[in-house]
């Protein structure tokens, strides 16, 4: 089953809506690290309005034509603003992706394909030679939409966040 989506830039009053999509998406992940355990880090998905003051970034959802918020994530134009542990900040020639989050009711209508597809066209028109961006075993459903998609492991791009493992993936353009 397909859905049309708009793919299109966070309006500010779609901020908290989005926010606590993420956490919900992101509370649910079995294995991933609870809000108890990382309070800056659901903040900051709370808060994901936010990245769009940073320089090059971009907050983008998905959106159907009734106006159901159905996902959003942050692209990044200058990588230098990723903001994610490790390497990834000091690559050149490069945009980020981070956050992706799909309301669960939405799954499996192609919008987390739509909005990274989104993506990788901003990163072309802005002649870079590849898209970064880093997932965990616990989003394993990413994972594997990542892989179909061409993206592929880059262990110079891992780090340990407070000693859980992230793994780093590329795609070249």
């Amino acid at each position: 089953m397909t859905a049309q989506f708009e793919i299109r830039d966070l309006r500010p009053e779609e901020s908290i809506d989005l926010g606590r999509l993420l956490v919900d998406v992101y509370t649910a992940l079995e294995g991933f690290p609870t809000p108890q355990a990382q309070p800056d880090y659901y903040e900051m998905l709370a808060n994901i309005g936010q990245f769009a003051a940073r320089k090059g970034a971009r907050v983008l959802v998905a959106v159907k034509p009734d106006g159901d918020l159905v996902g959003g994530l942050v692209y990044f134009g200058d990588i230098a603003e990723y903001g994610a542990e490790g390497t990834a900040k000091n690559v050149r020639n490069a945009s980020g992706i981070r956050l992706l989050g799909i309301d669960p009711a939405f799954r499996g209508l192609g919008a987390g394909r739509a909005l990274t597809e989104y993506c990788i066209g901003l990163a072309r028109d802005k002649g870079h030679g590849e898209v970064i961006l880093h997932t965990t075993r616990a989003m394993h459903t990413a994972w594997a939409l990542y892989e179909r998609m061409g993206f592929a492991r880059s262990e110079d791009l891992d780090f340990s966040w407070d000693g859980y493992p992230v793994y780093g993936l590329r795609l070249q353009l």
